[in-house]
């Protein structure tokens, strides 16, 4: 593999060799672009982006959503010396809303779309009151649709490996998206790092449905492939999420030895395969599978490689990985070849500077990881305190990086800067995580997502895992979260579920997830509220903070009042007439421990979320009151006070 300088003596070396794009849009739709005719066409496309004023420097925002014309405009880009900033389209108002911020906050910034998007930025702009940032935008973008051929070719610009190549901004829509600045440099010593950590060669074929807007879909699975001199093959995002079995249809079809997928592209295609037997698919040439972009799910490993067997899908060929944009991309890889390793751990020891406790996977406290490996080459990884004093081995903590290909700091922003970057030059990813003896990373969750309650932390995947142990939830539907009141000292635990019918049928799923989440973790769940839409990022990940900021900020408030009043038509309230002593004696000291008198004589401890710690409360006002009559354990087994004082009747002297 050749070592270039920078990504545009890549593509210039590149152009020599017999090696192309395929781009597909359907199952008989697809065409085929060399990487000569790529640079011929960028170098063209440049000459328009000159000829409306644009220079070495300038920032061009490239916001559409075919596959080619994406690249050849981030092509013409790099080739000129313009920094492309490369956003998603999206479908809602959070994204038309980031693309305006994303645009104010650049120096000297211009946009490249479609007419069609425009028009949508437009109705945006008016029914937010942005006139003045419109008239600006509209002055500076250029419209793909009115490119024309010629044969015109722009000035190639002599880029340096220290130049910012281009901006990566933050895939979520939050109020202020951060800018991650990468260097030529910073990404031909990432993807170098990659192409020797999964051992590529001039023969491999690659296949993605990532987004180009996302740092897997762009670096890892177009930049890469050019400058590890690979064919590569291009899906779009939404034709995976129409037609998932698509993916390894065209993988087979096409001898790709290397594709990807974060947690929710496999259960997309598991869900869509179903039981159904695909004829003449062969994935023996498959040798790398990524697995990466969010917290890996051991479970969809397992179900993934297990449907996929008899279509010669090799275990060995699954790549869990660790990565992000600040990285360039890639931060961890396993060894290639190896089947994948995975660790079980004991959920009550997990806190931030906690000695992971490993477990056997079928103890009910265990909770599955994916060991990611070691370092790729030259980054270095350690794991902090708060403080960011390293931890041993085993210690769960701060994940930090460092090394040549993690950038230099974010865009305009010396606020994140100092949060993010130590007096030493290590950069703080916001992940959790740990290392083995053998300095492999695992990792557990974001430390923004950890949930405090009970004096310990639990991860918001967790809690989502153990409610999805219900038959009536899937996975994407269900999101956990914890809201710090004001001066509160403990997160309140928030569920959200994906439900589009009647609150009056949510009333029961609602319940059932209450119980069962408090049984098996000892949580109280605070809420379990119906949401319309679960927000994600372009690739698939969870928002779990907007949904919590919302609950917050009283957005709930009208839904769980209704629920509240429905929960309580629907709940046996029963007084203290016609209960026998023991029945009435535990409702009042039930009462008297909860600090309210809501709690019914026939209502289950569980589906009205007391939490174990509350149970434990209880009992010991029980065992004051009938001295060695009950077990802690006999609460969740006799779950109303009726039953309680049943069984406590049956047990008394003369029963």
């Amino acid at each position: 593999m050749s070592h270039y300088p920078t990504l545009s003596a890549a593509l210039l070396d590149q152009k020599q060799r017999d090696r192309q794009i395929l781009f597909i849009e359907g199952k008989h739709d697809q065409r085929t672009l060399g990487y000569a005719e790529l640079y011929d066409r960028a170098s063209m496309l440049l000459f328009d982006f000159q000829e409306t004023g644009m220079r070495a420097g300038d920032q061009l925002i490239i916001l559409h959503k075919n596959n080619q014309t994406f690249i050849e405009a981030f092509w013409a880009c790099v080739l000129g010396g313009i920094i492309p900033v490369p956003v998603a389209v999206g479908i809602n108002d959070e994204h038309r809303g980031k693309l305006f911020r994303i645009f104010n906050k650049l120096e000297r910034p211009h946009l490249y779309t479609s007419e069609d998007t425009l028009e949508r930025l437009q109705r945006y702009a008016e029914q937010h009151n942005l006139q003045e940032s419109l008239a600006v935008l509209r002055h500076k973008t250029l419209l793909a649709n009115l490119i024309h051929a010629h044969g015109q070719r722009g000035r190639i610009h002599n880029a340096t490996a220290a130049d910012l190549c281009f901006i990566q901004f933050s895939s979520g829509s939050t109020s202020e998206p951060k800018g991650v600045m990468l260097s030529h440099a910073n990404i031909i010593n990432n993807l170098e790092a990659i192409a020797a950590g999964a051992n590529y060669t001039s023969e491999d074929i690659s296949l993605s449905w990532m987004p180009l807007t996302h740092d897997m879909g762009l670096l890892g699975f177009h930049l890469n492939m050019i400058v590890a001199g690979m064919s590569q093959c291009l899906m779009p995002t939404d034709l995976f999420s129409r037609r998932p079995l698509l993916w390894m249809e065209k993988v087979s079809e096409c001898k790709a030895t290397v594709t990807c997928s974060p947690n929710f592209g496999y259960k997309h295609y598991l869900k869509a395969l179903g039981d159904k037997t695909l004829d003449g698919l062969d994935l023996s040439r498959l040798r790398v599978i990524y697995n990466g972009a969010e917290p890996i799910s051991v479970e969809l490993c397992e179900q993934f490689l297990s449907a996929m067997a008899k279509y010669k899908l090799r275990r060995n060929t699954l790549f869990t990985v660790y990565g992000l944009a600040e990285a360039t991309l890639a931060v961890a890889f396993p060894p290639v070849g190896q089947e994948y390793r995975k660790v079980f751990l004991d959920r009550h020891a997990m806190r931030l500077g906690d000695r992971v406790r490993i477990i056997s996977h079928d103890d009910p406290n265990a909770v599955g990881f994916a060991i990611e490996g070691r370092a790729v080459r030259d980054m270095q990884v350690k794991i902090t305190a708060q403080d960011n004093h390293s931890l041993p081995a085993f210690a769960i903590g701060q994940v930090q990086i460092k090394g040549p290909s993690v950038t230099h700091g974010y865009y305009l922003d010396e606020e994140s800067n100092r949060q993010a970057l130590t007096a030493e030059g290590w950069l703080n990813t916001g992940d959790l995580g740990f290392l083995t003896e053998q300095h492999e990373l695992v990792i557990t969750g974001r430390h923004k997502d950890i949930i405090f309650a009970n004096g310990l932390n639990y991860y918001p995947h967790d809690i989502e895992a153990v409610a999805l142990q219900l038959p009536e939830l899937e996975l994407g539907k269900v999101v956990a979260c914890g809201v710090r009141r004001d001066r509160a000292d403990a997160d309140e635990l928030i569920l959200f579920v994906l439900f589009r019918a009647g609150l009056a049928d949510f009333v029961g799923i609602a319940r059932d997830i209450t119980r069962h989440v408090n049984q098996q973790t000892g949580l109280e769940v605070c809420h379990v509220i119906p949401v319309q839409r679960i927000p994600k990022t372009t690739s698939g990940k969870l928002q779990r903070r907007l949904l919590g900021d919302g609950y917050a900020q009283g957005e709930y408030d009208a839904i769980l009042a209704q629920l509240q009043l429905l929960l309580s038509e629907q709940s046996q309230l029963t007084g203290m007439t016609g209960l026998t002593a023991s029945a009435q004696t535990i409702l009042q000291l039930c009462h008297h421990t909860l600090q309210h008198n809501t709690l019914a004589a026939t209502d289950n401890f569980f589906e009205v979320g007391i939490s174990s710690l509350t149970l434990t409360e209880i009992h010991q006002r029980i065992d004051e009151i009938y001295p060695g009559v009950v077990d802690v354990t006999d609460l969740f087994e006799y779950q109303t006070v009726i039953e309680l004082a049943r069984f406590i009747d049956n047990k008394l002297p003369g029963a």
